[in-house]
């Protein structure tokens, strides 16, 4: 068996299981979906701009192949601050010592393929780092805001204090996308240092039932 259908058998099973305890709307319209509380701190099922369809849930160890595949389609202008590293070799050490130490999000495809991934890392700190990353043929279509959403609910959700980030300056289409999620400018070298803070409004309104929130 692959391991695109591996992930889509999974993929099924799970929201089989998920919607037979409630926890998850019957239809990709969740307009007036009002959670249970077995929901996780943001729902999974999201339509880009574009109206396709994407499955936003936490990674997995034998996702790691196909995040893979994902980060070898960035290019030389598609990476920043070094990451995703040049190689399989080390992009693989990269992902696992993600996987090791942060809490990581992907947004999987109707067909199995991972197109997004985000982490904010490491877990244990008061103040952890987020990253965001998407396919390069996949931008613009409102992936990459819902991944830090998603970032920004669990680590709420976890007793996070604060998230901040590092963005290059000239990337002004990313400090757009971070200031309406609330990330404020902390300091301005080669790069930029954003961080929020917990328990501004928005850290509760992203963990609202889809009928309840305004983002």
């Amino acid at each position: 068996m692959s391991a695109q259908r591996d992930r889509s058998d999974r993929t099924t099973t799970e929201g089989k299981r998920s919607e037979s305890s409630g926890s998850a709307c019957g239809g990709w319209d969740s307009g007036r979906c009002v959670g249970t509380p077995v929901c996780p701190p943001r729902c999974p099922r999201f339509l880009d701009k574009e109206g396709r369809r994407w499955t936003l849930r936490p990674a997995a160890e034998n996702d790691l192949e196909a995040l893979l595949e994902m980060y070898d389609a960035f290019g030389p202008a598609d990476r920043a601050q070094g990451v995703p590293p040049i190689g399989a070799r080390r992009q693989r050490e990269w992902i696992e010592l993600l996987f090791e130490e942060g809490w990581n999000v992907v947004a999987e495809a109707e067909d199995g393929r991972l197109l997004g991934h985000a982490v904010y890392t490491p877990m244990d700190v008061p103040d952890p780092e987020l990253a965001v990353f998407v396919h390069p043929e996949y931008r613009g279509r409102g992936l990459g805001t819902e991944l830090c959403r998603h970032v920004i609910a669990t680590a709420a959700e976890r007793g996070r204090e604060r998230l901040v980030l590092h963005v290059e300056t000239h990337n002004r289409a990313a400090i757009t996308v971070y200031r309406r999620l609330g990330f404020v400018t902390e300091a301005r070298e080669v790069d930029l240092r954003m961080a929020l803070e917990l328990n501004e409004p928005i850290a509760t309104d992203v963990r609202r039932p889809p009928a309840a929130r305004e983002r």
